[in-house]
């Protein structure tokens, strides 16, 4: 079952409050010792008992290498670290597709270089918008062809099978109006499950936010 945006957040709060305690009690007690190396080598290592007698050294906590490597955030979480890498290599390749067209494409050439990268419903969705007539004109009649790029900026939200990034996609833009270069943020919702994912929705990343 998905979880709602309010969970997702809070999710993410606990694994930065969880990661920073950690991190917190394993590199103090390193820094700790390395700040003070003569004063352990000056201690005696046998002293004569006073007539009052000794106090006893306190012992001194350590961190085993087994605690270092005890703790795995991913199975927190309703995917593995290879699944989220897979997710996003989706993302950025469909990203930069998105913005990649030339003039002289149809909507299906144009649809179909995101082969195995999006549902068949958001082809479908695709092939509408590029071939509306509007658009169709404009991008024929200016010659227009463009290349794009992507790179993810954030993890939005995620559920058991499903992810939203934020992605800011770049457009290089060749046209008989001149070359121009601009940049845009999307949502965009990637589906499926360890290794085998499709982007199933893109949107404006300001659209549902306020």
């Amino acid at each position: 079952m998905d979880l709602s945006p309010g969970q997702q957040k809070a999710a993410f709060v606990l694994v930065v409050v969880v990661l920073a305690a950690l991190g917190y009690w394993l590199i103090l007690p390193k820094v700790t010792h390395s700040n003070h190396p003569a004063a352990a080598a000056t201690t005696p290592s046998a002293a004569p008992a006073s007539s009052q007698g000794t106090q006893a050294p306190q012992p001194t906590a350590t961190v085993s290498p087994a605690a270092t490597g005890s703790v795995n955030i991913y199975s927190w979480l309703p995917f593995t670290e290879q699944g989220l890498a897979a997710a996003a290599a989706v993302t950025v390749k469909f990203g930069a597709a998105y913005n990649t067209y030339s003039y002289t494409e149809s909507a299906a050439d144009y649809v179909g270089a995101m082969n195995g990268l999006i549902t068949g419903q958001l082809a479908t969705t695709l092939k509408g918008v590029y071939a509306a007539p509007g658009v169709a004109s404009l991008r024929t009649s200016q010659k227009q062809v463009s290349t794009g790029t992507a790179v993810i900026d954030s993890l939005r939200s995620f559920g058991p099978s499903s992810l939203t990034f934020v992605v800011t996609g770049t457009q290089h833009l060749v046209s008989s109006k001149g070359t121009s270069n601009g940049s845009t943020q999307y949502a965009i919702t990637v589906t499926g499950s360890d290794s085998s994912w499709q982007v199933s929705d893109i949107q404006l990343a300001t659209v549902g936010q306020s």
